[in-house]
């Protein structure tokens, strides 16, 4: 394939795949900050717009160059994305109100789990972003967390129909698009329910993505009975757990000789990685990568979390910012015409 072919593919996969949820112009509304960010924050305005959620703070501009140098110096045939799902390539806020994460949206036949399951997010998601907690300690926190979730998805009889209903339900929406870049999704969510996602919004399935997330395991009735695999949980998401991925083709019956696979995967070793969570930066730690780039989404809690972030990745966008930045770094990565 040639650069300028790639550039497109590339382009257009990120929007298809990795776009901002809910970016009609009828859903683009944004929640706009209202910290004045200091010119030391070195914020910058994407593509010249002066609306909040457009800005982008870049903690070391001379690195981020030289990164961005290597992986196109490199090429394609050694590029591959990574990506967080939700509040990555799902929005933050929709219609003025939270998103839904892939457990959230979830809704069990039996409401009296439902409730359960809220009440252990609301004990337990504040110790997720509490500062104060070491993350040896936190971790077997979010391990515990997940586990009693994971419990009383089975104990309250779940089923792929209200996997279903619940996907049904849910306000989605994905931009039109190609596809040929690897795309890894990693998720502390639900593989299931993303899947479900894609198949019901999208009707199409996709050869260059794999799903790495906490997988279900049906009956022949469609009654969970059982996860499988590694869990996965917000601060343990890495690429050793790349043997659960299963690439979104294959469950829904498309063979394909030209699968990526995971040896494909790892020679693929420049990387594009989005997040929103800390821990996100972790998603590449069993990958040898040779250069990475790192995107933070930071949709809320700006003032106390943005000086963490900016050390922690490359590029932080910030209020809940569209994917359009993104793009716009793919298409300098592989244009002729960058720096």
């Amino acid at each position: 394939m040639s650069l300028s072919c790639f550039r497109v593919h590339a382009i257009l996969t990120i929007r298809y795949i990795s776009h901002r949820l809910n970016l009609s112009h009828s859903n683009s509304r944004v929640r706009c900050s209202k910290r004045n960010m200091s010119q030391a924050e070195m914020v910058k305005m994407v593509n010249g717009s002066n609306c909040c959620s457009s800005k982008v703070v870049i903690n070391d501009p001379k690195l981020l160059h030289q990164k961005k140098t290597a992986i196109r110096l490199a090429g394609p045939s050694k590029f591959q994305v990574i990506a967080d799902f939700d509040n990555t390539l799902t929005k933050f806020w929709v219609d003025g109100f939270k998103g839904h994460s892939s457990h959230a949206l979830l809704q069990q036949e039996n409401p009296e789990y439902n409730a359960k399951r809220d009440e252990l997010f609301n004990y337990y998601h504040p110790l997720e972003f509490d500062p104060e907690i070491p993350i040896d300690e936190k971790t077997k926190l979010m391990e515990e967390w997940w586990g009693k979730t994971h419990g009383l998805l089975i104990e309250g009889g779940l089923t792929y129909d209200a996997i279903r209903n619940s996907v049904a339900g849910a306000m989605i929406a994905f931009r039109e698009g190609e596809r040929d870049v690897p795309i890894l999704i990693f998720s502390a969510g639900l593989a299931d329910i993303i899947e479900e996602v894609l198949r019901q919004k999208l009707h199409r399935t996709f050869k260059n993505v794999k799903i790495v997330s906490n997988r279900m395991k049906f009956d022949e009735t469609g009654n969970l009975v059982a996860f499988t695999g590694k869990l996965i949980h917000s601060l343990n998401k890495n690429e050793h757990a790349l043997d659960m991925a299963a690439s979104l083709h294959d469950q829904l019956g498309e063979i394909d000789d030209h699968v990526i696979d995971s040896a494909s995967v790892k020679k693929r070793t420049n990387v594009l990685l989005l997040g929103d969570h800390m821990g996100d930066l972790r998603m590449s730690d069993g990958l040898n990568y040779e250069t990475r780039i790192s995107v933070g989404f930071l949709n809320n809690n700006i003032e106390n979390s943005l000086d963490n972030y900016r050390k922690g990745f490359d590029i932080v966008y910030l209020d809940d910012a569209p994917m359009s930045g993104v793009v716009k770094l793919v298409s300098e990565l592989f244009s002729s015409a960058s720096d």
